[in-house]
């Protein structure tokens, strides 16, 4: 009897072991359940917000050189009528430096650097030798030259300059770009020598490649100085309006004589706050978003921007030639960008 007794214990306890066992197992396949759901919701909220950055970088490439494009084709409107490249150049300096103020005070506007030639560049090159430069050979010749041979130059200048000063060497397909660049270059400012007329459009593209060049050199000062593209933003802004502004007062044409408050206002919106503080403000944030190789691809459309802006809004006349070289720039900057490349196989 005790040892039936014994025996129902024992197949008690045994029914129990396993309804547990049972239970246990279980729960352990609803947890992996669950826990597979989770991972699945988390991996598909990470893709789409992978997705929504990736179209965010686009669409901040995309309006950068939008704007770049705007400055040559409004700028060339703007010192071929009422404005001079002096007056056009404060306009950009003094409302931008007076909005980023704040800035200046928290950041610190001494240029980096131990050499005087490298404080110079930086205080100066971005804010206004590069696009006092780029203004005054949009006085003489057109916005859409000015696409190609300014913005679509910069691959070609940078790479020269970061291996003149760094010993950076690019890769093949690179180097096949920057040729290719450098070609479409010639095909529009060497086969476009026009005099007729009194027309200087060799010197306007001229400044184009000198001010594309100076932009590449300030690049890559600035890029081997490691401070964050807003502080040299503001750098630029207070040593342009404390230096260059006084000068082009003193030795300019600057007396906005004849210009309309609605004039200048244009002027402002578009130089300062469009061009002097969005457009960087959107570059940086492509760059960071897509990466640097990614967003200077997009520089290949400011060429054909400003080709057809040209076109639509200022009747510039398009030659063959020059519509073969803005092509050549375009695909160039494509592969010194690496947005093309050779594969091998």
């Amino acid at each position: 009897m005790g040892n039936l007794r014994l025996c129902d214990t024992l197949v008690v306890l045994d029914s129990s072991h396993i309804f547990e066992t049972i239970s246990h197992h279980a729960k352990e396949k609803e947890y992996a359940d669950r826990s597979k759901e989770f991972f699945e919701l988390i991996n598909n909220s990470s893709i789409n917000s992978v997705t929504d950055r990736k179209f965010l970088g686009y669409v901040a490439a995309l309006l950068t050189v939008t704007i770049w494009a705007v400055f040559l084709v409004g700028t060339r409107f703007a010192v071929t009528t009422n404005f001079t490249v002096e007056e056009i150049m404060v306009l950009r300096l003094i409302p931008a430096s007076i909005i980023m103020a704040p800035y200046m005070i928290k950041l610190g506007v001494m240029p980096p650097g131990n050499r005087l030639i490298t404080k110079i560049i930086f205080a100066l090159g971005a804010s206004a030798l590069f696009p006092s430069v780029l203004s005054i050979g949009l006085y003489y010749s057109t916005a859409s030259n000015a696409g190609a041979l300014g913005p679509g130059t910069l691959p070609f200048w940078t790479a020269l300059i970061a291996f003149l000063i760094a010993g950076e060497k690019p890769k093949q397909s690179r180097k096949f770009g920057l040729f290719v660049i450098l070609f479409g270059a010639l095909v529009i400012g060497i086969m476009q020598f026009e005099t007729t007329y009194g027309e200087l459009t060799w010197l306007g593209n001229s400044l184009f490649l000198l001010g594309a060049a100076l932009w590449a050199i300030y690049s890559v000062i600035f890029r081997q100085s490691g401070i964050a593209p807003l502080h040299g933003l503001v750098i630029g802004l207070f040593w342009g309006s404390l230096i260059f502004v006084p000068f082009l007062i003193a030795f300019g044409n600057v007396d906005f004589d004849n210009k309309t408050l609605y004039d200048i206002t244009h002027m402002v919106i578009l130089h300062s706050f469009i061009i002097g503080i969005l457009a960087m403000l959107l570059f940086t944030y492509a760059v960071k978003k897509l990466g640097a190789a990614q967003t200077a691809a997009f520089g290949a459309l400011t060429p054909i921007l400003a080709l057809i802006g040209g076109i639509i809004l200022l009747d510039e006349i398009i030659s063959v030639s020059k519509l073969f070289g803005i092509c050549l720039v375009t695909a160039g900057v494509l592969f010194a960008s690496g947005a093309l490349s050779f594969t091998k196989k």
